[in-house]
């Protein structure tokens, strides 16, 4: 019997866009100065956690974030674009209500969580939910069947841990699913023959401790 993988699924620090609610999706976003606190404060929370091996996006927000926790644990970071957020094409960098006034059937689509629905292409082509679900389902399980028994940290983006919350929840695409994803939340699962279980959700209590800096932290930047 195929051994088990813990895998625990970590999104991103914070980015300005994150701050001004503006949608990413592809977009290249470095982390802010308090993403990067809060990155080097989850790799200080994670410095005692047995890892085998750690995965992010590609995308520097994502990356910048995982490399806090390599550097500890001095393992190198498998960067994977099939963990990036889901493409919104034209969209990204719009704020809510811009989306609504430029795009208001993508937006209506959007809110109603059709599966199927694509936004207007932009600088990339856009995915729709369906698309995107598949991609990050299996670069999950590609990622968890090449470490088992073991346990890996993948740093990711809101969308790859909701399509992971919404698996292990069986939760169907069509339907909308509301949890909080707080950047740099960790979220505990387990790939067991090809099924995802959710252990622990939205481990958070670092976020309080990233208000006060570690005595290192102006040592990184």
């Amino acid at each position: 019997m195929t051994q088990p993988t813990d895998i625990l699924i970590i999104r991103h620090g914070q980015t300005a866009w994150n701050t001004q609610k503006r949608l990413q999706g592809h977009s290249d976003i470095p982390l802010n100065e308090n993403g990067r606190l809060q990155a080097v404060t989850l790799a200080e929370i994670l410095r005692d956690e047995p890892l085998d091996a750690i995965f992010s996006s590609d995308l520097q927000r994502a990356y910048q974030t995982a490399y806090e926790i390599a550097k500890i644990h001095n393992l190198p970071v498998h960067q994977d674009r099939s963990f990036r957020e889901r493409c919104y094409g034209i969209c990204e960098g719009m704020k809510d209500g811009e989306i609504r006034e430029a795009y208001p059937e993508s937006y209506k689509a959007w809110y109603a969580a059709d599966p199927d629905h694509f936004f207007p292409d932009g600088e990339r082509k856009t995915e729709s939910p369906r698309q995107f679900h598949h991609r990050a389902v299996n670069a999950i399980r590609e990622a968890a069947t090449r470490y088992p028994g073991k346990k890996i940290a993948i740093v990711t983006h809101f969308g790859v841990i909701e399509t992971a919350y919404r698996t292990a929840q069986n939760i169907p695409l069509g339907t909308h699913c509301r949890m909080p994803v707080l950047n740099t939340s960790i979220n505990r699962f387990r790939w067991t023959g090809g099924t995802l279980e959710l252990l622990q959700w939205g481990e958070a209590s670092h976020l309080e401790e990233g208000r006060k800096p570690p005595v290192d932290y102006y040592r990184h930047y």
